[in-house]
């Protein structure tokens, strides 16, 4: 794709977004995805546009595909372009432009045993911004914005190379308030985490009665319940509460209805208004629970949704063939907003489909996740053939 096609591809994906951001304020039928907004055939259309960008940019992935039998030309539908494992943004720079043209690059927090993380090269953060600015609208803030925002989590100051540092950061600058309790403010450093600052800002909310939105990472919330497990405030009617990342961390393992019993009873914020998000440092755009947007699906494991653009498959984890709706296999994900990367990224998440939303059930084991690890071999290989 020549540079003036590109410019036109991501110009259209922006206005796509922004449309977008005016969906998330009107329309319910965000869940799971609106075929009004982007209908399949418009999918199918981009994401196929998308996939010739990166075959024709990245000697890699091009390598890679090839050697899977799959070209632009050999390909009609979007669910025909093989998912490339998370494994490999540890391998190679996976981008349709020269890595060191790169605005951004995101890297995950674990490394393999050589200490590589995976790295996700951005050429510019427009389109992962415009991708989530609308989504984080649409299921936490459907109801009330501004407002004051604590986050107990990474910001893009104290971790510059962290996707969620820089969403945190993106969001509270948008929609946080300042307010008489002292406003938004963001309570991890290069340091860590300043759990007393936190503690000193719900007391401030809570004196004030003024609601509040609190972000940060499970990790960080549960290490505050464990730290000062007599902690009980109420705060006002509309406080909300957004964790990341599973409840098997490095703190202890938590079943999610004891953590999410743990946040009620800590701090007086109703079950609908507690929402898991689920991120990836490979991916431009993110699913949540749809809790606060629906007011249902308050079972565990609750149902998540996302914004249109980015749509997901069910795979089983030796073949990486669809597996039926409602059974149980790896995530692969496609995400239009990775225009310059990697369109379609194969997890070693499991999870499931419903009429609901995507359900989140952990991670595979090395003996589940087989498929993705011949994967990466094969990509290793065709990386090596073009070097």
């Amino acid at each position: 794709m020549r540079d003036e096609e590109r410019r036109e591809r991501e110009e259209e994906l922006l206005a796509l977004f922004a449309r977008g951001l005016n969906a998330a304020r009107t329309v319910s039928s965000l869940i799971p995805h609106p075929s009004s907004l982007i209908p399949d055939d418009r999918f199918n259309e981009l994401a196929l546009r998308v996939f010739r960008h990166q075959y024709e940019g990245s000697r890699v992935l091009r390598a890679f595909w090839e050697r899977r039998g799959t070209t632009p030309e050999s390909v009609s539908h979007w669910t025909e372009i093989p998912g490339v494992p998370t494994a490999a943004f540890r391998e190679a720079p996976l981008c349709a432009f020269p890595p060191e043209e790169a605005a951004a690059v995101f890297e995950t927090s674990g490394t393999t045993a050589v200490g590589r993380p995976g790295r996700h090269f951005l050429r510019t953060l427009a389109l992962y911004e415009a991708s989530l600015l609308p989504t984080f609208e649409a299921f936490l803030l459907p109801d009330r914005r501004p407002m004051v925002m604590l986050n107990l989590g990474p910001n893009a100051e104290a971790a510059p190379r962290s996707s969620l540092g820089h969403m945190l950061s993106l969001v509270v600058g948008r929609w946080g308030q300042r307010s008489a309790g002292g406003g938004s403010r963001h309570f991890q450093s290069a340091a860590g985490l300043d759990l007393e600052g936190f503690r000193a800002a719900l007391r401030a909310a809570q004196a004030v009665g003024e609601p509040v939105c609190l972000l940060g990472t499970t990790f960080g919330f549960i290490h505050w319940l464990d730290t000062f497990p007599n902690d009980q405030f109420r705060l006002a009617p509309g406080s909300r509460l957004m964790d990341t990342g599973g409840t098997k961390v490095r703190v202890r393992d938590l079943a999610p209805a004891e953590l999410y019993a743990g946040y009620e009873r800590a701090l007086g914020i109703p079950a609908d208004h507690l929402v898991n998000e689920y991120g990836m440092t490979e991916l431009s755009s993110q699913y949540y629970d749809v809790a606060l947007r629906s007011g249902s699906g308050l079972s565990h494991p609750r149902p998540k949704a996302g914004p249109p653009w980015l749509r997901t498959r069910v795979v089983d984890p030796e073949t990486l063939r669809p597996v039926p709706d409602g059974e149980v296999g790896l995530l692969l994900h496609f995400d239009l907003a990775n225009l310059d990367s990697v369109l379609a990224v194969q997890t070693e998440d499991l999870g499931r489909l419903t009429p609901k939303g995507l359900q989140l059930l952990g991670r595979a084991t090395g003996a589940e996740a087989r498929g993705c690890s011949l994967v990466v071999e094969e990509l290793m290989a065709a990386r090596r053939g073009h070097d």
